[in-house]
């Protein structure tokens, strides 16, 4: 199993355990507050190179 496989099993499960334990509310505000917060911790350089490799990722 590939890292990136891992960590999006790990996403998964941590998702569904917020949604068991907190109001879907709270856990939905986590689950897009973090990493939201995280990219804007981003210097500027750093943003374009995530969308620089995402957009390559993607095709275009």
């Amino acid at each position: 199993m590939s890292n990136n496989a891992k960590i999006a099993v790990g996403g998964v499960a941590v998702g569904l355990l917020l949604l068991i334990w907190l109001p879907w509310w709270a856990a939905l505000l986590i689950m897009l507050g973090v990493p939201t917060a995280a990219y804007l911790m981003l210097d500027p350089s750093q943003r374009r190179r995530l969308r620089r490799v995402s957009r390559k990722e993607l095709g275009r």
